[in-house]
This record gives structure tokens, C-alpha cells and sequence, in this order.
């Protein structure tokens, strides 16, 4: 359940065993010793293995629990089941009504609330207040016991109908998911359980019974199939007899058979050719190679960064930058139990053959399977791979954190405290067993190869039918009623949110800190006040542009050179612009903090804008302009800017600018801009992580107190002409599904009303728990999801309602949409909703400092909203003086469904007859860049 929710996870740290540091360096100087987290794992008399984890800084902990389950258990006719069973479990137990598990999280300050399932396993996982793990147990051990007791055909029919959404939203309407698709059936036959999609299959999902989800659950949800991590800030004891309390007394279930399908080596090349709705070809070159944590998938791991993950991977030299053939080219590494998989993507650029492509590509691997790799590569791949992953242990659960390593080594190895091994793995790479390893598996004769040429998509849907009433929902878990209720919150801790230190060097640059010493690691962000809101009217996309050439090469390295530097010191390094600024930014470990910090200065003070790299990555952006039409969702948002704001306003474009503005941008615009917008006086530099006051005021100093230029922030853009509602529709023939963006000019950052527009915001379409995605999702099935937010930028941004819902209900979806809409002006929030919104904005706001990077981007915000220091130490005290009257004043105030532009991206035939009889305003036809294509009758 891939729902996105509002990044307002909770901070917390890591008990780490001493970490040995060198001298900042700007070499890649491996450090003498690798992090340890200590725990303690012991298996309760049900099976069920517990790991648990303590770290008394911050009250913040993590729950995470996974199932030894995935498509490797399913059989050929039931694929999805996993898949399913994860979004089963969100539906209510025995003691926890209907929808009320998000809610409850969320209200309680919860973030990273998830479940996510893959191949070999699925997970759940939720990190919130540490007075509130108990909450979190009972939930988690109430849907392990008792989810059988209310397990009945109403909420797997529209789960079924969530799941179809969710594969038509993320494999079939999007661009080459059928092409990937294609790829894992070529790689596995028929019948494996990698063969199928994880979300399985049209067909088999709809004919999926009750009493089948019951026995699936009977065998794979028991306590003996799963393994519980709690990390964060607890007492040992108090935390065992949680887990015995909530956990201890249900039942082990039925032993649980070895995964035994077995996945037959390739002994012959396979071709696939899949066609889809895209502009442009692109190729998929795949190999099955060791699996997970087995020999030889470390060296597969590195080297799929060596040929294809960054600019300078030999793939990205050859195929994007040297021939220019390729738009983007990736390898990923997929590593997996029945064996991974190794492939290469590329995108073909206009009027480029896949035969020339796939050419280069064979020249590359022999290459590679000749020689190997050098020591460099090696070492580069090696750095980047292991700051990665030390870098990914600031978060305490969710996707990568410490509480899900852990539960993955457990998974995979029985052993959760493998980080040691983990790192020792690629410690050992070399050349040789590189190029040893890419000898033995990445062969022409072993490998499958699937061209994504344009053409019909070819969706196997099959009809929704409305099943028969299964049998009433029976447990089995004898009830206990001291579960009835929800365990209340213990006593909270202070909190205390962060306050940067800030200084202004003498040249005017201000140099904000927010000291993070639990981990070796730092992220700095330059952030300047000239983003797209400064564009001149005839170069939409300026900033970006200008942005897109700062790492494309300096006046003391060019392109590849800086890209390899980077790398050197296992830093990532990334440049882009926004409506309200530009930014570069950059992370890496502490020790390499000197050479990150002259990086960044280097790509932001000394650009070379080599007049070679400016027409490449013109081209760059031509071809991403042109894919933009492939993309529902892409092109539904460019749309939606257009029309709401209009072509003479800097927000009516994407960031990307239009193909007449691009074509004609020249070095002189990009270097002009870069000379007026980037000044010191203008500019911030926000350093976080594990850096002192002093620290950090020399390296500010020794890289950016020689900073030179005068420039001010431009005045913010002002609100567009208020329009009329009116439906665009741009037509999409064959979609499965309709892309909707309705919405309207909103409000700036700096609006008075800010905080109760965004308490309002956040009950109408802000959580899971929302009252849109409650209706779209939960009530009838329409999508996968759907949200409604404010975009706040420096001048009125946009407020936008958006969804991808089933092309044969996209009428109704909008008219529930805009009931929603009228809701929340005709009446107040109940008390419990407003206590949600409220808890969930204000518990969760230490999440704002979970790593360094997120810590960054929050202290950012200070400098660009001109916020004070302390903004977020006393914003839970404004947030709790909100009214239910304060948030029916802002929905009258600033939502205006009678001004409101609804676009629709999808198949017109299907679509446009349902939504005129709406009777919401005008229709109107537009092509992919905006302009009127037909005008309706009733425009006339």
C-alpha cells in the first residue's frame, strides 16, 4: 500500500557502537570501523521472533513487522494474493473499527504508516511517539489475531477493485510498465513466482474467493511466519511484556512448507518486442544472477553501478553522453531469493534505432567481461554503495531504516546484526571477481531482451463483477476483552524541536546549522532566491535550465570529471530550481565533509556553461518535454498550470519550460541569470548532521566567503485573473484510467491563515484518513488513491484536489469530489476530525529532522519564507490554537469550486459524455501542450 502521506515523520537516532572517524579528507579513506547496532532478538513461545532495539535520545520508536510472505509462496492462479492480504490488513479487526487504523496512527502523530510487499516478503511499519508504542501493538497484534472476525466480502471486493486501480495506475497507464513487465516474463517461465507483476494479475485478482484469502491468511499471518522489530526509545523490560501482553497469546499457526519453486537457468537468448503508448523506444536487457546475500551478488550489485547508475557509469559515457543515442539509461541490481535480477534500461532519443543502442550496450559488456573493471571503479561503486547505506540508517523505520534492516537481515539470514558482514561483502569486491562474475552470468545466450516500440497497449483487463455474499466472517482466536479498547497514550516526554545556529559571513552569504551527531554524516544545501517565478516571460524554464548546467561541468572539471569526484568521495550531489529558488546540494560522510563542501562551492560559483553541454543538454530537456506527453499524470499537471494561471504567469509552466523557450535559450540567458539571481547576499548556505558551530563556520568560510555578486529576491508573482469552472480534457485514446487535477490559484506561504487552511487541508485530502481518499478509495473502489493539498509557494500557489481513478468512473469521481469540496464549506469539522488533523500536523513535526537531508530542507524553509529561528519550536502551540470556526472560514475563504478548473487526462470517447452531463461548465478539448483542439457545442 504505496499511499503517499505527509512527510511529517518522527525524528530519531541510532544506538550505534562507536564509529571511528578520520580527518575530514577529500579522498574516500575508508573509516577503520563500521557501525554496530546492538540488539536483542528472542522468539516468544508462538513462534513469533522479537528484535528489539533502544535508543533513549529522542521519545520517538519504530514498529516494524514483517511476514515470511510474498508472491515465492503463491502458486499459478493465485498471484496477488500477498499483495492483497496487505491491503486486507488496513480494513479493520475484530477491535479496531473500520478504516480506523490510519486514523488512529495518524492522529496519534504517526508517520511512515505503511505495508509494502515484495517478492519474498511483506512488511507493515509505523514510527510515532514512544508513549504511544503500545497503541501500535495493539493494532499490529489485533489484525495478526483477529482480522478472520471481520474478514468478510464487502471489504475484499473493493480492496480487489483498489488493487486492479493500483495495477492500472502504476503498470498499465504509465508509460513502459507493461515493457518492464514484459521483461520478468521473459527472464522467469510461465507459472514462476517472479513471472507474474507483484500486484498480480487482472483475472486472477477478480476471481479471488473469500474462503481462499481466509486459508492464505490461516497459513502466512500466524506468529510463527513473522518477525517484530521495535526500535527507539524504551525500556527493555516494559517493552517484553508488550509484546507478551498483545502478542503471547495467539496461536502459532500451521507449519509454514519451504518456498519450492525453482527458477531454471537461461540457456538461450529470449526476445520479447511489447508495444505501448510512447513516444519513444525503449530497450530492456536482463539476466538472472545470484540471489540475495549468496556469492557474486555483491560484485552484480556494484557493478550495476559501474555500467549504469550515474553520469559517471560507463553505460550513461557511452549511450547519453559520448553518442548521444540514449535519453537515460539505469541497471539495477534486483536482488531476490529465487534468484535476482540484473537488467539495463535505456531510452532511446528521437529517431534512434534499439539496434543501435543494444549494439553499444554488447560493446560495453564485452568490454567489461574482458578486462573487468578498473581498481577506481571498483572503489567508487564501493563508496557510494556503502555511504548509501550508512547514510540510510539516520531513519529509525520506515524503507531502510534501522528497524527494517534489521528485519531484513533477519529475514534473509537469520541474523539481524549482519551490517558488519553486510559491508565486509563489497569490502571484498575486486576487479577480477567482477569481471569473474560478469564472465560467468551476464552471457548473450543467458540473458532476455524486450523492445518497447509504440504501438496498441495491450491491457489483459477483464470486466469487475459482483460476487456472491461469502460466508459471514468467523475467528478463530478466542476473544479477550481487555482488547476492546484502545490502550491509552503514556506519559509524553518534552519535546523540544531544533533550533539552527545561524551567522552571516561578511560578503552577506547567511550560513544556517542544525548539529545531528549520531550518525558520520552531513548534507549541505545551497539555496538561492531565483527560481522560476523569475523567468522571463518569453523562457519559461530559465532557472531550470540554469540549474540543469551547474553540474555539467566547471572551469576546473569538466562533466565527466566532476562526476567521477563526487563518486570518489561516495557523495551525492544534485542540482535543481523551484518556483521559489534554486538550490544545489550535496551528502556524504563526515569524513569527506572538505571535498563535499568544495564540490558544492565548485558547481555553484565556478559553472563552466561550455557552450557543448549546453546543446546536449538542451536535447536533454527537448526529448524529457516529449516523454511528458507519455506520462497521465505529467501531462494532466502541466495542463492543470496552463489553464488555472495562463501563459503570461511564471507558475503556468513546469519546471521543464516549453519546447519553443528551450530551442531558444542561449548561453547568454543561462549565464545571465546565473550572474543576476546567484549572489551571496541573495543566498543560504544550510549545513546539517555531525558538524560543530566551528566546523561549519570554516568550511562556510574557506568555500564560500570569497563569494562575490549583489542581487535581492524579486517580488513574488501576484495571483492570476480569477476564472470560471470549466472541464479540459485531453485525450488520451485507449487509457485505462483518467488523471484528474482538480483545483484553483490557492494562497502564498506567507498568508495569515496559513495554519488553519493547512488543518483544513489536511482533513480534506491530506491523510490517508482524509475524507477524499476515504470516499474515492475505501467507500467505492474508484482508485488507488487521492489527495488534496496547497502548494505553498512564495506567491499564491496552486490548491489542487488529484487522483487517478477507472476511465468508466471518472464522471462520478468528480462529482464526489466536488461534494467533498461542498462539505467542508457548509459545515465545521467534528471534534475528532479536527483533533486528527491537528494531532497529525503537530505530533509529527520532529519528522522534519529525521535525517540530515530532510533537517536541511526544513531549516532551508526558514531562510526562504523568512521565517524565524524558533519557527518550529513554537508552531505545535499555534496549531493547537486552531477552531473547528477557523477551518470552515478558510474553506470558504480559499476553496472556490465555482472557479475551479478540472482537467482530465484520458480516453475522451469514454469520458467526455458523462462529465458534460455534470452540468460543472464548459468542455473543452485540448492537445498535449494546452492549445483548443474542438470546441463543444456548448461553448459556442
Amino acid at each position: 500500500m504505496s499511499q503517499t502521506l505527509r512527510l511529517r515523520s518522527l525524528v530519531m537516532t541510532l544506538v550505534l557502537a562507536l564509529f571511528a572517524v578520520s580527518a575530514v579528507a577529500q579522498t574516500a579513506a575508508k573509516a577503520s570501523t563500521a557501525p554496530t547496532l546492538h540488539f536483542e532478538k528472542y522468539k516468544l513461545k508462538n513462534g513469533l521472533e522479537v528484535i528489539l532495539s533502544q535508543d533513549h535520545r529522542l521519545p520517538m520508536v519504530a514498529v516494524n513487522l514483517w511476514y515470511h510472505v510474498g508472491p515465492a509462496n503463491e502458486r499459478p492462479g493465485r498471484t496477488g494474493f500477498a499483495h492483497l492480504f496487505e491491503h486486507m490488513m488496513f480494513q479493520g479487526s475484530k477491535h479496531v473499527g473500520d478504516d480506523q487504523h490510519f486514523k488512529l496512527l495518524e492522529g496519534a502523530g504517526a508517520s511512515d504508516i505503511n505495508g509494502t510487499t515484495d517478492f519474498d516478503r511483506t512488511n507493515y511499519f509505523e514510527t510515532l511517539p514512544s508513549n504511544q508504542l503500545e497503541l501500535a501493538l495493539w493494532l499490529e497484534s489485533d489484525r495478526m489475531g483477529y482480522l478472520l472476525d471481520t474478514l468478510e466480502q464487502s471489504k475484499l471486493t473493493t480492496q480487489i477493485d483498489v488493487v486492479r486501480n493500483e495495477r492500472r495506475q502504476g503498470v498499465e497507464n504509465p508509460p513502459y510498465g507493461l515493457v518492464e513487465e514484459g521483461l520478468f516474463h521473459a527472464l522467469y517461465p510461465q507459472g514462476h513466482p517472479y513471472y507474474a507483476s507483484v500486484i498480480g494479475s487482472h483475472s486472477d485478482l477478480e476471481a479471488v474467493q473469500l474462503a481462499d484469502v481466509r486459508d492464505f491468511f490461516r497459513q502466512y499471518y500466524a506468529p510463527n511466519n513473522a518477525s517484530v522489530a521495535i526500535v527507539g526509545d524504551f525500556d527493555t523490560a516494559q517493552a517484553k511484556a508488550l509484546v507478551e501482553k498483545y502478542f503471547g497469546s495467539i496461536p502459532a499457526g500451521p507449519p509454514v512448507e519451504p518456498i519450492t519453486a525453482k527458477t531454471p537457468p537461461i540457456t538461450s537468448e529470449r526476445r520479447m518486442t511489447v508495444t505501448d503508448k510512447v513516444e519513444l523506444p525503449r530497450i530492456y536487457v536482463g539476466w538472472i544472477t545470484s540471489p540475495i546475500y549468496k556469492p557474486g551478488d555483491a560484485e552484480m550489485d556494484l557493478l550495476s553501478r559501474i555500467l549504469g547508475e550515474g553520469k559517471s557509469s560507463r553505460l550513461y559515457k557511452r549511450l547519453v553522453y559520448d553518442d548521444q543515442i540514449a535519453q537515460d539509461v539505469t541497471t539495477t541490481q534486483y536482488s531476490l531469493i529465487l534468484g535476482s535480477a540484473f537488467y539495463i534500461q535505456a531510452t532511446a532519443k528521437p529517431g534512434v534505432k534499439l539496434e543501435q543502442i543494444e549494439k553499444a550496450i554488447d560493446e560495453e559488456l564485452d568490454k567489461l567481461r574482458q578486462d573487468g573493471p578498473t581498481q577506481a571503479e571498483v572503489d567508487a561503486a564501493r563508496n557510494v554503495t556503502e555511504s548509501r547505506i550508512i547514510r540510510r540508517l539516520e531513519t529509525l523505520g520506515g524503507f531502510g531504516g534501522v528497524a527494517d534492516r534489521l528485519n531484513q537481515y533477519n529475514h534473509y539470514l537469520g541474523d539481524p546484526g549482519y551490517l558488519g558482514k553486510d559491508l565486509a561483502r563489497y569490502d571484498a569486491v575486486t576487479p577480477e571477481s567482477v569481471r569473474k562474475y560478469a564472465q560467468e552470468q551476464l552471457g548473450k545466450d543467458a540473458r532476455a531482451v524486450v523492445y518497447g516500440v509504440s504501438g496498441d497497449k495491450k491491457i489483459d483487463d477483464i470486466p469487475r463483477h459482483e460476487p456472491a455474499a461469502g460466508p459471514a466472517a468467523t475467528g478463530t482466536m478466542p476473544d479477550e476483552a481487555w482488547r476492546a479498547k484502545a490502550p491509552a497514550a503514556g506519559a509524553a516526554s518534552h519535546l523540544v524541536l531544533p533550533v539552527p545556529t545561524h551567522f552571516t559571513l561578511p560578503n552577506g552569504l547567511q550560513v544556517y546549522l542544525l548539529e545531528r551527531h549520531s550518525l558520520p554524516v552531513i548534507a549541505a544545501n545551497l539555496v538561492v532566491l531565483a527560481g522560476s517565478e523569475t523567468n522571463p516571460t518569453d523562457r519559461p524554464g530559465l532557472a531550470a535550465f540554469t540549474a540543469d548546467m551547474l553540474d555539467e561541468g566547471t572551469t576546473t572539471r569538466p562533466a565527466l570529471k566532476l562526476s567521477e569526484d563526487v563518486d570518489r568521495i561516495g557523495a551525492e550531489l544534485a542540482t535543481a530550481s523551484t518556483s521559489d529558488y534554486s538550490t544545489a546540494t550535496i551528502r556524504s560522510l563526515k569524513r569527506n565533509a572538505d571535498g563535499a563542501l568544495e564540490l558544492l562551492a565548485d558547481v555553484a560559483l565556478q559553472p563552466a556553461f561550455s557552450e557543448a553541454e549546453i546543446e546536449r543538454t538542451r536535447k536533454q530537456r527537448l526529448t524529457a518535454l516529449l516523454q511528458q506527453q507519455d506520462n497521465p499524470n505529467q501531462l494532466a499537471n502541466r495542463t492543470f498550470a496552463r489553464m488555472v494561471y495562463g501563459s503570461g504567469h511564471p507558475y503556468g509552466f513546469t519546471e521543464l519550460g516549453t519546447e519553443d523557450s528551450t530551442k531558444a535559450t542561449t548561453r547568454a540567458d543561462l549565464e545571465g541569470f546565473w550572474k543576476k539571481g546567484y549572489a551571496p547576499g541573495n543566498s543560504a548556505l544550510v549545513m546539517a548532521g555531525d558538524l560543530t558551530p566551528a566546523e561549519a563556520r570554516a568550511l562556510a568560510t574557506k568555500y564560500f566567503g570569497g563569494w562575490k555578486g549583489e542581487a535581492k529576491a524579486a517580488a513574488p508573482p501576484a495571483a492570476p485573473e480569477s476564472g470560471t469552472r470549466r472541464i479540459i480534457i485531453v485525450d488520451k485514446p485507449g487509457a485505462p484510467q483518467t488523471a484528474l487535477r482538480i483545483g484553483h490559484a490557492g494562497i502564498s506561504r506567507s498568508n495569515p491563515d496559513y495554519l488553519p487552511v493547512e488543518v483544513m487541508a489536511t482533513e480534506l485530502g491530506g491523510l490517508f484518513s482524509s475524507r477524499i481518499n476515504l470516499n474515492l478509495r475505501e467507500q467505492h473502489g474508484y482508485t488507488y488513491g487521492a489527495f488534496a493539498v496547497f502548494q505553498y509557494r512564495r506567491g499564491p500557489g496552486p490548491f489542487i484536489t488529484g487522483s487517478s481513478v477507472r476511465a468508466d468512473v471518472t464522471a462520478p469521481a468528480v462529482h464526489e469530489i466536488f461534494n467533498e469540496l461542498s462539505k467542508m464549506r457548509t459545515a465545521e469539522m467534528t471534534a475528532d476530525e479536527l483533533a486528527v488533523s491537528k494531532d497529525s500536523f503537530a505530533r509529527s513535526l520532529p519528522g522534519l529532522f529525521e535525517t540530515s537531508q530532510v533537517a536541511a530542507t526544513a531549516v532551508r524553509n526558514l531562510f526562504v519564507y523568512n521565517l524565524p529561528l524558533d519557527y518550529y519550536n513554537t508552531l505545535p502551540g499555534k496549531i493547537a490554537g486552531v477552531t473547528a470556526a477557523d477551518t470552515l472560514r478558510a474553506a470558504k475563504q480559499y476553496l472556490a469550486p465555482e472557479r475551479m478548473v478540472v482537467v482530465a487526462v484520458g480516453d475522451r470517447a469514454k469520458i467526455q459524455p458523462e462529465l458534460e452531463k455534470l452540468g460543472l461548465g464548459p468542455v473543452e478539448v485540448r492537445d498535449v501542450n494546452g492549445q483548443a483542439v474542438v470546441a463543444e457545442a456548448g461553448n459556442k
